[in-house]
């Protein structure tokens, strides 16, 4: 698939001397403790569906679905970047379609890209033609921007289906479930206090793990800076999920 993106290696080297460095960040911010890089293939991780990542209690990565979007992403990075943390972004393809300079955005700020279908759609509802449609739009979707396939792949609403993990098998594309979700959706409370305390309370059960929030969300981008507040405060390590 020919692409003006530019490739996955070249983005890395760009995205590792750009934005905030490591240093500039005080010896107060959250920061991110190490970078775990997996291999290219497919795998399951996320407990509530499958097994754990490897890593150690206290560990976190931080993941976010359903954007990229003009009116949240800008607070989102902003708030990753005054604390010098890295995560993990499951953006749609037709996001991605729509505003592709909004996806080189993320990577240039040095945070690991992934899919997270292409319409969103609720994935058992439909046909097997369909959902792979869905994925393979997706799919072309993603390798436009950003010049490479997704090395991971997170189901909507974590519905799998037998005919999308095929493919994916196939592909060797990683599928991430999650450790501990925050509910930052409606109709559930969405007010940044609310968010915290479930973060808090489900990061303390789990004890660090795959952080699914939503970055598409308003009521999250605006509670984020109190949500990683949270995370450095209750003594937890971010780390960063890359793929060879």
């Amino acid at each position: 698939m020919k692409s003006l993106a530019l490739p996955w290696t070249l983005f890395l080297l760009f995205a590792a001397g750009s934005g905030s460095a490591a240093g500039a960040c005080g010896p107060d911010a959250l920061g991110t403790s190490r970078v775990l890089t997996l291999k290219h293939e497919y795998a399951a991780y996320g407990t509530v569906q499958y097994g754990p990542l490897p890593l150690q209690i206290g560990e976190v990565v931080l993941t976010f679905d359903d954007g990229p979007l003009p009116e949240t992403l800008d607070r989102v990075l902003q708030a990753l970047e005054a604390q010098c943390a890295k995560a993990t972004f499951f953006m749609t393809g037709a996001n991605l379609a729509k505003y592709p300079e909004l996806g080189q955005r993320v990577v240039r700020a040095g945070h690991t890209p992934a899919l997270h279908s292409f319409a969103h759609p609720s994935l058992k509802s439909m046909t097997t033609a369909a959902q792979l449609a869905d994925l393979e739009q997706g799919m072309q979707s993603f390798g436009a921007v950003f010049g490479h396939a997704p090395a991971a792949y997170r189901f909507p609403f974590l519905e799998e289906t037998p005919a999308t993990l095929a493919v994916l098998k196939e592909r060797k594309i990683t599928v991430a479930s999650v450790d501990v979700g925050i509910d930052d959706y409606k109709p559930n409370d969405m007010r940044s206090a609310a968010l915290v305390e479930r973060l808090v309370q489900r990061l303390h059960a789990a004890g660090g793990g795959i952080v699914l929030m939503h970055d598409a969300n308003a009521a999250t981008a605006e509670a984020l800076p109190a949500l990683l507040n949270a995370i450095r405060d209750n003594g937890y390590k971010v780390v960063q999920l890359r793929w060879e």
